[in-house]
């Protein structure tokens, strides 16, 4: 069966026909039984199934089963979206094959300034214990969060600034311990208010240690070609992590708005794999200010600002002592006023203004210091044609990437391997264009087009040097010019009484789409090209270590796939029992040779019962990941998998507190498994078959 889903066309008939079989169990379409969801995607606020851009929230009892100890493997698995993978401690969403600042991570709606972008060992500053709510859009979101959400935006929400009324004490706690990585983990919010004044406090804990894997560390593949390395068996090395993290948030709120403040910590600490001596010890301090006022007199109806300022920084530690310390200090700051209609338009226009200094200090920092400022405007619309609703959008983003170079830089490095002080400007223009034709009960059609400029990063313009903790040299190119994009999104959905679903087809096409790839040179650690090799990896003429040199290039790129899901209600006899189908792939390709881009997810696509009754709940889990034998120059396949788990759960009986116990079992069929996106999936496999017990209680 495997050989056959490798054709991507083969998904189709099976999801059309599982649509089919759910509308033959209704002979007259309903009005839509699910809720209300405002998503990210649309400043206005939209129902899921009236957005253009396709979109998934994650919150309540399915964000509870799904948390992990990183955003990345949360987010995992849910429509289009995969997860980078470096090693169990830091992994970074990827959206339909797009990552990196493609990307755009937010926080109740404001970025996080942090340095995962960077580099793949590090980790997102956000802990998913204590998140409420992850909104997921897919495809260009630029309009509002600029170029580097050309694959998409993840909006996490805290309710660190309380936006509404809260009367009274309320809150949860949560502790969980196992898994493959052993964890240990406990998380408390809570939340007091008068209905006027309202508090939020969250603190959270967790720790790990190194991951038990099935096997051998290393890929056979890997293994084969270096039969000499040294084996590590069972246990992925320099796995473990400590973080603990929490905040603190007050604001005021009325009928018709609020306005307030919070400041948070993010500490963590933990090994980057693929160097056995190298750890990684991170703080982040974040200040945010978040206001809105509604139902406004004269041209304007709402305003509404969100602003969040953060300092940043990680210490890579080589067997004890500090060896490159990096830095991220700034801001992010974005205004958005939604007007009075305007015979049939309704919209809103906004400005976002992000201003960050990053410095990269010590003898294997491979970025110079840089300064990074944007200032941006930006409009939304939408309309309705009769059972079509249009909406359309633009924005303008001015940006300024500066590098200090060799000399005197802002945090006091001097690295002789850098240029000379340099700065780009950079403007960037990005619309929009979508449709959603209701053409019948419950049956949608929508449509998305996009235009999206992005001007380069720091990294891709300016690395140049050895990273100790990925294990390469990395090198960018100065002369880079913008990033653009042309994308078409087209999806059929549906929805009745307790049975929903969707189906899309999309394709991104990059005329310079700016990546990393391996050159098959290599590299001493003082920059010297293929240097003579004296054994044991090191350069004769130096001593330095030979690293493999790794360049960003730029390529025309096209980006295509597929990815559906579905939601049917199958019973309702003896309990609710639920049949949920997904699927995703997407192939990218450099389009002037044909050849594959690096690390691009395979197929996958599975199927899950979710069982309720009374207070007892029950979910078993089937993905297959087909393996990736489509991989760019220097890149090694990876082999298919079969992903099982299943959980239990049960509401215990307890006066004024809801208190839920579970149990999970991951990866039952104990498989091998090594993430085609990963950087290190040749030498960091997913852990084995491991259980996981939890306990949540709400107040």
């Amino acid at each position: 069966m495997r050989s056959m889903t490798r054709n991507p066309a083969f998904l189709l008939p099976l999801l059309l026909a599982a649509v089919q079989s759910a509308f033959a169990q209704v002979q007259v379409f309903a009005p839509a039984t699910l809720p209300e969801v405002i998503v990210t995607g649309n400043p206005l606020g939209s129902d899921l199934f009236e957005l253009a851009a396709p979109a998934s929230v994650l919150q309540g009892e399915e964000l509870f089963r799904r948390r992990r100890a990183t955003l990345g493997e949360t987010l995992d698995g849910l429509p289009g979206v995969a997860a980078t993978g470096f090693g169990p401690n830091a992994s970074r969403p990827v959206i339909r094959g797009l990552d990196a600042d493609r990307v755009r991570i937010l926080q109740n709606g404001s970025g996080v300034l942090d340095a995962s972008s960077l580099s793949f060992d590090h980790a997102v500053s956000i802990d998913p214990l204590v998140i409420e709510r992850a909104e997921v859009v897919r495809g260009p979101a630029a309009l509002f969060y600029g170029g580097s959400a050309v694959g998409g935006v993840v909006n996490v929400i805290d309710n660190r600034i309380p936006q509404s009324a809260i009367r009274g004490v309320n809150g949860r706690v949560e502790a969980r311990a196992g898994g493959a990585e052993r964890e240990r983990a406990v998380a408390g919010v809570v939340d007091i208010g008068n209905g006027s004044l309202a508090l939020h406090a969250d603190l959270y804990s967790r720790d790990t240690d190194d991951l038990k894997i099935k096997g051998f560390a290393r890929s056979a593949r890997l293994r084969a070609a270096d039969p000499q390395a040294a084996e590590a068996v069972g246990t992925l090395a320099n796995s473990a992590s400590r973080s603990d993290g929490g905040a603190v948030g007050l604001s005021h709120t009325w009928t018709d708005g609020y306005i307030g403040i919070s400041r948070s910590e993010f500490n963590s600490k933990y090994g980057t794999v693929a160097e056995p001596t190298v750890t990684i010890d991170m703080q982040s301090s974040r200040w945010d200010l978040a206001g809105e006022v509604r139902a406004l007199n004269g041209p304007l109806t709402a305003l509404k600002f969100k602003a969040g300022k953060t300092d940043y920084s990680h210490v890579e530690v080589d067997a004890g002592t500090p060896a490159t310390r990096f830095r991220n200090k700034g801001y992010d700051m974005h205004i958005e006023a939604a007007h009075r209609r305007l015979g049939p338009l309704q919209g809103a226009f906004g400005f976002q203004v992000v201003d960050f200094d990053f410095s990269a200090l010590g003898d294997e920092a491979f970025v110079p210091s840089t300064n990074t400022g944007s200032r941006a405007g930006f409009f939304y619309e939408e309309f309705t044609v009769g059972k079509v609703r249009i909406s359309f959008g633009g924005r303008h983003e001015r940006s300024e990437v500066g590098s200090a170079g060799g000399g005197e830089v802002p945090f006091g490095a001097v690295n002789p391997r850098f240029d000379t002080a340099q700065t780009r400007n950079f403007n960037a223009n990005s619309g929009a264009l979508g449709a959603v034709w209701s053409f019948a009960p419950g049956l949608a059609l929508a449509v998305n087009g996009a235009y999206t400029e992005r001007a380069p990063t720091y990294y891709e313009l300016y690395a140049n040097g050895p990273h100790a903790a990925t294990g390469v040299y990395e090198t960018g190119n100065a002369a880079f010019g913008k990033e653009k994009s042309k994308s078409l999104d087209l999806a059929l959905r549906m929805k009745s009484g307790k049975h929903s679903g969707s189906i899309g087809v999309f394709q991104n096409r990059f005329n310079n789409f700016i990546t990393l790839f391996n050159t098959g040179n290599n590299r001493g650690a003082d920059g010297e090209l293929n240097p003579p090799d004296a054994g044991d990896e090191t350069s004769a003429n130096t001593g330095d270590e030979i690293l493999p040199e790794f360049a960003y290039r730029a390529v025309p790129a096209r980006f295509r796939g597929i990815e559906g899901e579905g939601r049917f209600r199958l019973s309702e006899k003896a309990g609710i029992l639920d049949l949920l189908l997904q699927a995703g792939y997407v192939r990218a390709d450099d389009a002037s040779t044909g050849r594959p881009l690096p690390r691009i997810a395979p197929w996958r696509y599975g199927a899950s019962l979710d069982y309720r009754y009374d207070r007892m709940g029950a979910r078993l889990d089937a993905i297959v990941v087909e393996g990736q034998d489509r991989v760019a120059a220097g890149e090694r396949p990876t082999d298919g998998y079969t992903m099982l788990n299943a959980s239990l759960s049960y509401r215990l009986p307890a006066p004024g507190v809801r208190l839920e116990a579970f149990m999970r079992g991951l990866n039952l069929l104990d498989e091998e498994a090594r993430n085609h996106v990963s950087f290190l999936k040749d030498v960091a496999p997913l852990g084995r078959r491991s259980a996981q017990l939890g306990l949540r209680g709400q107040f």
